[in-house]
């Protein structure tokens, strides 16, 4: 292997309660009756596809992009006030910089929010690419932001290893035919799906750079 590609939300910055707080908020200020299982439903999704995804099943007309940017001007605001790296984040790209690996981040977010979560968290420099599903097509579980990722990191998809917490991403970094690694948000109890991933670890804490890479 010789690249390591990072999702963001919910893998290296526990994000997943700030952003079902801000779809709430906006969500609620339309007058739609949304709760926390509703936004696990969509997890991570793009913002334009939640927004229109909850257009589809509730027969709704929301705008899509103004209703999108309000829930991410919400979550921004979270992520400057409260964010902090998840356990195991920095040792784990001390690790894989001393060892001289490519490191990639692909979000589903926007990369407004990736910038200002790298920024937070004060380890953009640790990687090579930065790169949004919002400039692709489709987002995950499309396997697309991966893909051109590796072609931005100028290796073969299966040179590559992706770490996912949602079972959208999952299925994306194992669509691109990478060796992909699950650390779900919510890691017990176990699901189905957890499954499908090559390797699953509790936290980014349990990372071994050999088993990583076998």
């Amino acid at each position: 292997m010789k690249a390591h590609i990072f999702d963001m939300d919910g893998l290296l910055i526990d994000s997943e309660p700030f952003w079902r707080a801000a779809e709430i908020k906006v969500f609620s200020s339309l007058g739609i009756p949304f709760n926390e299982e509703m936004c696990r439903q969509t997890v991570g999704m793009r913002i334009d596809e939640v927004v229109n995804y909850w257009n589809n099943e509730l027969a709704l007309n929301m705008p899509i992009h103004s209703t999108a940017n309000n829930i991410v001007d919400e979550l921004i605001s979270l992520v400057k006030r409260d964010g902090i790296a998840l356990p195991g984040v920095y040792a784990t790209l001390e690790n894989l910089k001393a060892n001289d690996r490519k490191i990639a981040l692909a979000s589903s977010s926007q990369m407004r929010i990736i910038e200002e979560v790298t920024e937070k968290l004060n380890i953009q420099d640790f990687f090579s690419v930065l790169h949004s599903a919002e400039f692709e097509k489709y987002g995950k579980p499309s396997p697309d932001v991966f893909l051109t990722t590796a072609k931005k990191l100028g290796v073969s998809p299966m040179e590559c290893v992706v770490y996912e917490d949602s079972k959208n991403g999952m299925r994306a970094g194992i669509a691109a035919k990478m060796k992909t690694i699950i650390i779900p948000e919510f890691p017990e109890p176990h699901l189905s799906w957890h499954d499908e991933a090559d390797i699953k670890w509790s936290s980014l804490e349990k990372f071994s750079l050999e088993l990583s890479e076998t």
